[in-house]
């Protein structure tokens, strides 16, 4: 049975076809191009891109670069960062010599301590045991889960 062509199909059939031309019409100018010597990189015509290259002299460039930088500069003046606004907000605590000094001596004692094996470290702590549920619980547990779901799901479709 013969496929039925509508102008969509045959639109997009032709540009299709015209994007293979233009591929194959590359190629050919680049075996052209080895053929007499010339470098094989070919340059985008405006033909072929659809649009003429914008020129942009060295003055504009420099117009448009310190736009951009007093556009940068007016955000960064609106918005001070989160960081530098906590900092200005809070400034930082120091402590003084000799309260370092005592904290420095109950480190000392905690690690004598320690090292002597008076104070348990977490290796030698027993691992808890893991807890076992009878069935009925489990069977209790999961019956509330199930009702907790289904009111969230009965506000969600009232909502």
């Amino acid at each position: 049975m013969p496929q039925k062509l509508t102008p969509e199909i045959i639109t997009a059939a032709i540009a299709g076809f015209e994007a293979q031309k233009i591929r194959l019409d590359s190629q050919i100018a680049e075996l052209r191009s080895l053929l007499s010597g010339e470098s094989t990189e070919s340059a985008a015509t405006p033909s072929e891109t659809g649009k003429p290259k914008r020129k942009v002299s060295a003055a504009a460039r420099r117009k448009m670069a310190a736009a951009q930088k007093a556009r940068w500069a007016g955000i960064k003046k609106a918005e001070p960062s989160a960081s530098v606004a906590s900092e200005i907000e809070k400034p930082r605590r120091k402590f003084s010599a000799a309260s370092r000094r005592k904290m420095a001596a109950a480190q000392r004692a905690r690690y004598a301590k320690l090292k002597q094996g008076s104070e348990p470290t977490q290796a030698k702590t027993a691992k808890p045991t893991k807890r076992k549920l009878s069935a009925a619980a489990r069977t209790a547990m999961s019956a509330a889960s199930k009702k907790r779901w289904a009111a969230v799901k009965a506000a969600k479709q009232v909502a």
